[in-house]
């Protein structure tokens, strides 16, 4: 798996290209969208689009190495007929995230601000 990547830009990488902390954040993010979609499709609901403002937090508390400490997830969804009522969308984002086998396999906080 040969692709063009560079560290952050803090520690001198190139801006232009992919770092790991931001594929980590597009990781999470991709698996909650598609735990997401399966979940609607399964109960019928229909979704036109689905767009995420993914964002890391990285960060080296005492005694720890530098992390990624918090993702935060800030999906906009437009729904092709009924939009899911607060209750019904809070749902399906906690089974999404519970769901969700990347976010099952790090320590990474991750956090779900639905609009």
């Amino acid at each position: 798996m040969a692709h063009e990547m560079s560290a952050a830009a803090a520690y001198l990488g190139d801006a232009a290209l992919p770092n790991p902390e931001e594929l980590l954040v597009a990781a999470l993010a991709s698996c909650h969208m598609l735990t997401f979609l399966a979940l609607c499709a399964r109960k019928g609901i229909v979704v036109d689009a689905y767009d995420d403002d993914a964002r890391g937090t990285l960060e080296r508390r005492p005694g720890e190495k530098t992390r990624v400490t918090r993702v935060v997830l800030r999906p906009r969804i437009t729904f092709g007929g009924a939009t899911p009522d607060h209750a019904m969308l809070a749902s399906l984002h906690r089974q999404a995230h519970d769901g969700c086998f990347i976010a099952s396999s790090v320590t990474t906080e991750v956090v779900v601000e639905s609009r």
